[in-house]
């Protein structure tokens, strides 16, 4: 069993299970979802994501290297009777197919590598949706190593080519207990012709 795998079954083993609470780029911004199509909760963690996407009409897939959170998944979607389709995987090692999803969402998760596979993801007309924590972050919720943090204005420079539906990243200015604090946001929409 890998490292990776190990650290984040302990975590999830350990903490209280809960009702998954969506990322606030997509509850905030599920009017920009599309009525039908696939779409893909990409390390999904306890799946907030993957809940609202099925919960919109889509056939959602989810993916995490813990076995430990994705039967959590399982036995919250059964209980409910939500379809999502919860697989462990090594997303590092296992990225998505170029052109498979019509919506990816992307939270608390950032592996500068696998970015443009996640834009060659998307089907013509698909639209990601990224949120993740800064290195501007002062709350001890999230990574600590700069490799795992966003640079200011990150995610925009990191998906040239795609067009921009919304973008958020507050930093440190004004009142720190209001808005969006410690993370970015991005939506990008693949703009290429089928």
């Amino acid at each position: 069993m890998s490292e990776t795998r190990e650290k984040w079954d302990a975590r999830y083993a350990d903490l209280p299970l809960s009702e998954p609470e969506a990322s606030r780029v997509l509850s905030e911004n599920r009017h920009l979802l599309p009525t039908d199509g696939k779409a893909l909760d990409f390390a999904c963690g306890r799946g907030g994501n993957a809940l609202l996407l099925a919960a919109s009409g889509l056939q959602t897939s989810a993916w995490d290297i813990s076995p430990v959170v994705i039967a959590q998944l399982r036995e919250f979607c059964d209980a409910r009777g939500v379809a999502v389709e919860a697989q462990v995987r090594d997303v590092l090692h296992q990225p998505p197919e170029a052109g498979a999803y019509d919506v990816i969402t992307v939270s608390r998760f950032l592996e500068r590598s696998l970015l443009q596979a996640l834009a060659a993801a998307l089907t013509p007309g698909g639209v990601l949706f990224y949120q993740s924590f800064t290195q501007e972050k002062s709350c001890e919720v999230g990574p600590r190593s700069p490799q795992y943090l966003l640079e200011k204005n990150e995610l925009l420079t990191a998906y040239r080519g795609l067009r921009v539906l919304s973008f958020r990243d507050e930093g440190t200015q004004g009142n720190m207990q209001a808005g969006l604090r410690h993370e970015s946001w991005i939506i990008l929409q693949n703009e290429a012709l089928s």
